[in-house]
């Protein structure tokens, strides 16, 4: 019984720690996903700016 007892409070203790590491890569993942949509909408304003700053073929950078 009792080594029952210690490996159900081994468990819970292996659940508690995967759950608090869970909402941890949650709340990460929350600030990335918001860090891309920043990233997205900023590159949007930039293209329709015509400030992209992509060199295609034979155009010159803008410093030229």
């Amino acid at each position: 019984m009792e080594a029952l007892e210690e490996k159900i409070a081994h468990l819970t203790r292996i659940v508690d720690d995967l759950s608090d590491e869970l909402t941890r890569q949650g709340r990460e993942i929350d600030v990335l996903n918001r860090r891309v949509a920043m990233l997205m909408q900023r590159e949007a304003a930039r293209e329709q700016d015509g400030s992209g700053g992509i060199v295609m073929g034979d155009e010159k950078p803008p410093h030229y």
